[in-house]
C-alpha cells in the first residue's frame, strides 16, 4: 500500500480548482474509438473516505478484459486533498487514485471510474480528469444521472437512451440487467460512446455494476479499514 501526500501546488480553493478544470478540459480527446471490448486489460478505480480521520483510500484493480479474471491490484492511502464541493470531487480523489495506478505492476489499459466523464456540469468529471493526466483511455460509469435527464431505456439488457443536458448528449443511460435500473455511462478520454457502452456490457455479465467497479470498491474499503486500524 502506498501512502500519498497532497501534491505541492494542489488547488486549495474553488476558484483555483475551476481554473485547472478549464485548462485541462481543452486536452480531452474525443475522436478516438478506444480499445476494442474484450481485449487487453480493463482497470476499475474507486475510493473510500473516512472524513473524521481526514483519510481517503484508493484502489485500482486490473482485469483481463476477455475473462474478467483479476490480473493485478494496487492501493494507496492519503489525506483528503480538497473539501467536498459538488462538481469538484476529482480534486478530493485524484492524488490517491494516481498513486494506486502507479502501484500496479502492469499497464492498466482502459480505466473505468465510479463516476462521471463528460456527464459533468463543466464537462470534466473524474474520468476525464484522470484520462488527461495519465494519457489513458477512460470512461465513467455512475449509479445515478447527477443533474441530467433521460428517458427510461427499454427493459431488456443492452437498451440505452441519451443522457441529456438540455439538447446536448453527455452520456447514456444503459440497461445492464433486464428490468433493473440503468447505469450512466459517459466518455472520459480517448474512447467513444459506443465503445464505452460495449465495454460496460462486457463488464456486467451478472450484476448491474461493472465487475471492475465492484472489485475496486471492495478493495478500497478494505484498504481504508486496514489503514485506520493501523
Amino acid at each position: 500500500m502506498t501512502t500519498v501526500r497532497i501534491p505541492a501546488g494542489w488547488p486549495a480553493t474553488e476558484e483555483q480548482a475551476r481554473a485547472v478544470q478549464d485548462e485541462l478540459r481543452e486536452r480531452v480527446v474525443l475522436d478516438e474509438p478506444g480499445p476494442p471490448p474484450g481485449t487487453g486489460h480493463v482497470t476499475g478505480v474507486d475510493v473510500a473516505y473516512d472524513d473524521e480521520r481526514d483519510a481517503v483510500a484508493a484502489a485500482a484493480v486490473v482485469l483481463d478484459a476477455a475473462t474478467l479474471a483479476v490480473v493485478a491490484e494496487g492501493t494507496a492511502v492519503g489525506r483528503i486533498s480538497f473539501p467536498y464541493v459538488p462538481g469538484l470531487l476529482a480534486f478530493r480523489e485524484i492524488p490517491t487514485v494516481l498513486a494506486a495506478l502507479e502501484a500496479l505492476p502492469c499497464p492498466p489499459g482502459l480505466v473505468v471510474c465510479d463516476g462521471y466523464g463528460r456527464a459533468h456540469p463543466r464537462r470534466f468529471g473524474l474520468a476525464s480528469h484522470l484520462g488527461v493526466l495519465t494519457g489513458l483511455p477512460t470512461i465513467g460509469v455512475a449509479k445515478n444521472p447527477f443533474t441530467f435527464t433521460y428517458d427510461d431505456p427499454e427493459p431488456r439488457r443492452g437498451s440505452s437512451s441519451p443522457l441529456l443536458a438540455g439538447r446536448e448528449e453527455v452520456g447514456r443511460a444503459l440497461r445492464t440487467r433486464d428490468g433493473v435500473k440503468p447505469v450512466f455511462v459517459s466518455v472520459g478520454h480517448r474512447v467513444d460512446m459506443d465503445t464505452a457502452c460495449a465495454h460496460v456490457l462486457r463488464l456486467t455479465p451478472r450484476y448491474r455494476l461493472p465487475e471492475s467497479t465492484r472489485r475496486a470498491d471492495s478493495l478500497c474499503r478494505r484498504a481504508l479499514r486496514e489503514a485506520v486500524a493501523g
